[in-house]
């Protein structure tokens, strides 16, 4: 039976390229032509090739949330990506195939689906939908509109736009974020990823004075509350989660520490919940040095902060090692997993390193590569065969 025919055409671009990035894709119904989706994002500073895998990635989710089993043919201007993802040429570049694998894993979900994805490669005049979605993202606008069509009836609208900041200045920028969780339950497939996926979602809470002084603030310190600024990034955070869950039910969880705990309420509340604590989710306890001055460690102590940065059994007086923290926090994940349906935890930066190095397999010394802003959002499905997919990290 041949599914569904659907076009995506993808864009991405950089000024500078590497210099100010974005990506535009849209969804097509490949019979009618009518457009069923848009989206658009701005990347930072990025590659022209990224930013187009990126568009390339952004429209083949879309496909996933409009009709996973459909037929699809993705249409771009990059002669690059189009051969690569054909299997016609070598990808040597790490970034290049780390997103390939990516839109790899997405043509196989819809594969596995009964659908078909096929590329082609198109001159750049007949992109110009995508070229100008790709210059919104790069102009600082987040897009993702659904128009019509998506396999439920559903209409995910809106768009937004604002300028990246820094998290930690004060300044929260909401943008509406890519329900790249579907929550109604992903179709079927033979093998491997079969059944529902446990779908969670994990929050870093906002900021607090600690974070400003760039203070070293484990579970065994002052515990200060969300500061003004941190109060916004919490709220933020509870509007990106209800829009990313869409309406579903949801558990949610946080640490013990009172940052975690007053962002939790105030993702509960978004979605209606009620939060429930977990302090092995609490952020690691740096003994001694609890409250301490980065800058004065690096002046003072650089050794010792080495080690306690590189050496995953390097303890502080009265602390924790990370081997320890992770410990706890593999333990408090797979909790979490075993609940089985959507869950959100509102914890701290290095758990939620923990939690990705360990579904990942990313060596200790490669873990700080991680990034996790305050108020950000992390999504993984974790499938019950134990395959996991890592949906988006640190979403701001």
């Amino acid at each position: 039976m041949t599914g569904r025919a659907l076009v995506v055409e993808a864009d991405g671009g950089s000024r500078g390229n590497p210099g100010v990035a974005g990506y535009g894709a849209l969804v097509r119904d490949a019979v009618t032509g009518r457009v069923l989706w848009e989206g658009a994002e701005p990347l930072g500073k990025e590659s022209n090739n990224v930013a187009e895998y990126s568009g390339l990635i952004a429209g083949l989710r879309a496909v996933l949330r409009i009709d996973a089993g459909a037929d699809v043919e993705a249409r771009m201007d990059s002669k690059l990506v189009v051969e690569q993802m054909a299997g016609r040429w070598k990808i040597k570049h790490p970034d290049m195939r780390t997103l390939a694998l990516e839109a790899r894993d997405l043509a196989a979900r819809i594969s596995a689906a009964g659908g078909s994805v096929t590329f082609t490669w198109i001159p750049r005049e007949q992109n110009k939908d995508a070229d100008a979605l790709s210059n919104a993202g790069m102009d600082g606008r987040t897009i993702d509109r659904m128009l019509g069509g998506s396999a439920t009836g559903d209409a995910i609208g809106g768009s937004a736009s604002g300028d990246a900041t820094d998290p930690t200045n004060g300044e929260v920028v909401d943008e509406v974020v890519d329900e790249l969780i579907d929550p109604q339950p992903s179709p079927p497939a033979a093998g491997p990823w079969e059944g529902t996926p446990t779908r969670i979602v994990l929050v870093r809470h906002g900021i607090t004075d600690f974070t400003v002084a760039s203070r070293l603030d484990g579970r065994g310190g002052a515990d200060p509350s969300l500061n003004t600024a941190g109060q916004a990034q919490a709220a933020a955070a509870g509007r990106a989660t209800a829009h990313l869950l869409g309406g579903s039910s949801a558990r949610v969880v946080t640490s013990s520490l009172a940052r975690a705990r007053e962002t939790g309420a105030a993702v509960a509340e978004a979605i209606g919940a009620a939060p429930v604590v977990d302090a092995d989710w609490d952020e690691q306890d740096f003994g001694d040095w609890d409250g301490a001055a980065i800058p004065d460690l690096v002046r003072d102590h650089p050794a010792e902060l080495t080690a306690m940065r590189e050496d995953p059994a390097y303890r502080r007086p009265g602390g924790e090692s990370h081997e320890e923290l992770a410990a706890r926090v593999v333990a408090a994940f797979e909790r979490v997993v075993a609940a089985g349906g959507t869950s959100v935890v509102v914890c701290h930066r290095k758990p939620i390193m923990c939690v990705l190095a360990h579904v990942l397999g990313i060596p200790h010394d490669k873990v700080w590569r991680l990034a996790a802003a305050p108020g950000s959002l992390t999504a993984l499905e974790v499938w019950p065969d134990g395959n996991v997919s890592v949906a988006f990290t640190n979403r701001t």
